[in-house]
């Protein structure tokens, strides 16, 4: 069963570029969230608008999908692989889709610049170059995003369902996926042990 037949655009550039104060930051579980998809997890916000927002989770891997499989797929040759990239779920919608967050050495027309150190793409195209050897630097390849509605991502912050933080290089593109959410806790200088006794006393 095939993925995906191609890697459409995650965002229009326009859409992308609408300022919200979470776009460009990590969104961090509380441990109230103990079920579902986003337990424990850690969200890259690639754009956030009164429009809504629209994420990555990047430290939740697929252990039944291969990038070699993904390319055979798509009829796609392995080319100079050295270190096949580990595959993210990233988030419960459109899991069919493929997004790309990457350093901004490589770029292409339907790029979309995050900040000044992180892009996303969305097509084709970046998974061939990485296949051949020429992708990015960095990069963090998922299937599927987080996505909320007007004020929903707001009013779950607003409840305590999420912690958040600016963005970091060391976090975002680590390859400790098991690591990331402990140590975003961390950074924020928050005991955890502590943090679970608060959220089960609220």
């Amino acid at each position: 069963m095939k993925v995906f037949e191609e890697m459409p655009s995650a965002l229009s550039a326009p859409q992308a570029m609408e300022e919200g104060y979470l776009r460009n930051h990590l969104l961090v579980a509380m441990p109230s969230m103990e079920e579902g998809h986003f337990a424990r997890s850690v969200v890259y916000v690639c754009a956030h608008s009164e429009m809504g927002a629209m994420g990555i989770v990047i430290n939740q891997a697929l252990s039944d999908v291969v990038f070699e499989d993904l390319l055979e797929q798509m009829d796609l040759p392995a080319g100079n692989i050295v270190t096949a990239p580990v595959i993210h779920c990233g988030g419960p919608v459109d899991s069919g889709r493929g997004f790309v967050l990457h350093s901004t050495d490589f770029m292409r027309e339907d790029t979309v610049r995050i900040d000044d150190d992180i892009c996303m793409t969305g097509t084709i195209d970046i998974l061939k170059a990485i296949a051949e050897g020429r992708g990015p630097h960095k990069s963090i390849f998922a299937l599927g995003y987080a996505g909320w509605g007007p004020g929903q991502l707001e009013a779950e912050i607003q409840s305590n369902s999420w912690l958040s933080l600016p963005v970091s290089d060391d976090l975002l593109f680590s390859g400790d996926l098991q690591g990331k959410w402990h140590k975003a806790l961390k950074v924020m200088g928050i005991d955890l042990l502590s943090l679970s006794s608060e959220a089960g006393s609220a």
